[in-house]
């Protein structure tokens, strides 16, 4: 059956399309309660559906929140998500959802999508990158944003600001102590372990990998440690298991020399990319912590289920889905955006049976 439209309702309730408009897509101007009731029960006899852009015009507000996040299958932005989403409901608003794999080219096309579909508020959590070939894509995703914030849309980033992003109004911010939190993890994990540090990391330019990377390196230098290894690799599970790899051939070359050279701390940073290095190392015959030590970040919901329990740094992340959220949305009181943020994020640096020493 075709669906039923507004001037057939408008007909049926003997007023205008325009009033009929007024009283079901959501207008500041509101026509009588009788001529309202009349308009709703001639909507409900006909089974009209009301147009959601036509609302969205109506109200100045389409009721949608973009949200774009390179991988939903990974543990991390599954959680942020979350956040976004019980955000989202308190503003009685729905999420669109793009996944891009990481790309800012494709982020662009994410925002112009959004923008397109009147989305009030876009939310982009994922890190970003300063490398050469992401150049080019950068700078049209920054110049999208900008543009998005000109006409009046509300951005909200985690971690670090888009590269090359200028709009001042409607652009916030929801930052991440990565560097700071990584240096605390590296400093107690120092504390009892007398062996060496490898990190795994994610390409170079890739600025949450970078300032993980950074902030161990300086929890060791703290410690008196000297300066970890660096194997850069995909900053994801299937990247960790490459290295990992990698690692069980010098663990087990050590050990069959008969030599503790190969006794390692390794520290990958995030927790999908320390599940692939231990998963590596089981199907080389390692066992952890007996043969190696390991530590993630993010403290994602899988580890529930992970053996070991592995040593991490927990981050709250739904919360920092919520804050990405309120922040772009209505504040109360009138209250600047900025100022309702609730500051940088804190973290806290947990250690379990991963990371032990062996007996």
């Amino acid at each position: 059956m075709a669906a039923s439209t507004l001037t057939e309702v408008a007909r049926l309730a003997g007023v205008s399309p325009a009033t009929a408009s007024r009283v079901l897509n959501g207008s500041a101007r509101k026509p009588g309660k009788d001529i309202a009731e009349r308009v709703r029960q001639a909507a409900d006899s006909l089974g009209y559906i009301p147009n959601a852009q036509a609302q969205g015009l109506a109200k100045s507000s389409s009721g949608l929140i973009g949200l774009i996040v390179h991988d939903i299958a990974d543990p991390y932005f599954a959680a942020i998500t979350r956040g976004v989403q019980e955000a989202a409901r308190e503003q009685r608003k729905m999420v669109l959802l793009a996944a891009t794999g990481g790309g800012p080219a494709e982020e662009k096309e994410a925002v112009a999508a959004f923008a397109a579909r009147r989305a009030d508020s876009i939310v982009i959590a994922g890190s970003r990158s300063c490398r050469k070939e992401d150049q080019d894509g950068n700078a049209e995703l920054a110049a999208e944003l900008d543009r998005y914030c000109r006409n009046g849309g509300q951005v909200a980033v985690v971690g670090h600001p888009v590269v090359g992003a200028t709009a001042q109004e409607g652009y916030h911010v929801v930052k991440v102590p990565n560097q700071e939190l990584a240096g605390q993890l590296a400093t107690e994990l120092a504390a009892g372990w007398d062996g060496g540090f490898v990190i795994v990391a994610g390409p170079e330019g890739l600025l949450t990998s970078d300032d993980r990377v950074r902030g161990f390196q300086e929890g060791l230098e703290r410690a008196g440690q000297g300066q970890a290894e660096v194997l850069r690799t995909a900053f994801n599970r299937s990247g960790g298991y490459e290295a990992g790899l990698r690692l069980a051939g010098r663990i087990k070359a050590a050990q069959s020399g008969g030599t503790a050279a190969g006794k390692l701390c390794i520290f990958a940073v995030n927790d999908v990319m320390a599940i692939g290095t231990a998963a590596a190392l089981r199907a080389e015959g390692l066992r952890i912590p007996r043969d190696a030590a390991i530590a993630g970040f993010d403290d994602i919901e899988t580890l529930r289920d992970f053996r070991p329990a592995l040593s991490t740094v927990r981050l709250p992340l739904e919360d920092i889905g919520r804050f990405a959220t309120r922040a772009t949305g209505p504040q109360p009181n009138g209250e600047d955006a900025d100022d309702a943020l609730p500051g940088d994020v804190t973290g806290e640096v947990t250690l379990r049976r991963s990371t032990e020493a062996a007996a």
